[in-house]
């Protein structure tokens, strides 16, 4: 079995938080979905229809600007722990891995750009999920760059495409334009003062629909939501993705309300469940990764707010990712049990916390009235 070569570096240029409204928005992604002429596809695909269309992308991936230098990772080729850490870093999909633990599919894979966070499922639920991850509120940019990537592809391989119905896909759903358009967000403080059920209600009214951190069939944890279309038929790509960044901003302003309302109506309150947070997160021996999700809601929520000065959202981007069971297992280079990889976590969360600047409030006081500091 082999390993993924650089696996530090795939699928993590989204954590520099670079972009618009990151400590809201965690990431940007965006989909598309096609399959080839000449190949069955979805369920009535046959293992020669998938090894088909893996060789065809094997042969035209060097000639596609945005794939210049890509690894096709096969993932039957790969051990457990890599084809996770695939998964963790939302390159994969369950679909893609099998089920309960069982060998992927022959033919399915993953195409991984070095330097372009652009990458390709291939042999999912449809013969090519296209997609495009980046940091924040920055859907055009995303489209746009997946756009020009779907644009050079369909050059060199012959979509599924019908005059009437657009682009041909597995699942109905999908179907006309094929594109899935999700932002990742942080939203604590409509969870907090409880609009966020009002929030939720409004956006399938407008045709959107919210999962969790690993899309569909994942639940909410740490008050982090993922927000996508639901229609992909009767409009066009531009349309979609100016529809989602104005529902987003929408909600996004509700969000930066409900928080100056905390600040307002429930200062010391919300002061003290962000500190608190920051304490367990900071000196805690163990911890579950939904435990740490919760955690780090509140001590995210206190970075934006200003509340946790000199802590960096990259920082905590970081923290989500490579807390993750896989992630711990790489970095241990062994299996871990679950008590291990809690122990692991809880470490790894006070190695990157110790790094960052956070003034505590007695700290700050200290500094404020001239007293000695505990140790002189």
């Amino acid at each position: 079995m082999g390993e993924i070569h650089s696996i530090r570096d795939f699928g993590l240029a989204w954590l520099d938080a670079s972009g618009e409204f990151s400590d809201i928005v965690l990431s940007t992604r965006v989909r598309l979905a096609r399959n080839l002429q000449g190949h069955a596809f979805g369920p009535r695909a046959r293992l020669n229809d998938r090894t088909a269309v893996l060789d065809q992308v094997r042969s035209v991936s060097s000639r596609v600007d945005l794939l210049g230098n890509a690894e096709i990772q096969e993932l039957r080729e790969l051990d457990v722990r890599p084809r996770r850490i695939l998964l963790e870093r939302r390159l994969a999909s369950r679909d893609l891995m099998g089920e309960n633990g069982s060998l992927p599919d022959p033919g399915t894979a993953v195409v991984l750009a070095p330097d372009r966070p652009v990458s390709i499922m291939v042999n999912e639920e449809d013969h090519l999920r296209l997609q495009a991850l980046v940091s924040g509120l920055r859907l055009r940019e995303a489209w746009n760059m997946l756009d020009s990537l779907d644009e050079d592809l369909g050059k060199e391989l012959p979509y599924a495409y019908h005059h009437e119905f657009g682009f041909l896909t597995s699942c109905p759903t999908n179907v006309g334009t094929g594109l899935r358009a999700s932002v990742l967000m942080h939203l604590p403080a409509l969870v907090l003062t409880k609009e966020i059920g009002k929030v939720l209600q409004g956006l399938s009214q407008v045709g959107l629909t919210f999962r969790g951190l690993y899309g569909e069939g994942s639940e909410v944890v740490g008050n982090f939501f993922q927000l996508s279309n639901q229609t992909t038929l009767g409009k066009s790509e531009e349309d979609l993705v100016d529809h989602l960044d104005r529902i987003v901003r929408q909600v996004i302003q509700y969000e930066t309300h409900a928080r100056q309302v905390l600040l307002r109506d429930a200062a010391s309150v919300t002061e003290d469940k962000i500190w608190r947070a920051y304490g367990l997160l900071r000196y805690a021996r163990s911890l579950s990764f939904e435990e740490l999700m919760n955690l780090l809601s509140g001590v995210r929520l206190g970075a934006s707010l200003k509340l946790l000065p000199g802590l960096r959202v990259y920082s905590l981007n970081k923290i989500m990712i490579f807390s993750q069971p896989a992630h711990l297992e790489e970095a241990a280079g062994r299996d871990l049990s679950p008590a291990e990889s809690d122990a692991h976590r809880a470490a790894l969360v006070r190695r990157i916390l110790s790094t960052e600047g956070v003034v505590t409030p007695d700290e700050d006081a200290n500094e404020g009235n001239g007293a000695p500091e505990a140790s002189r």
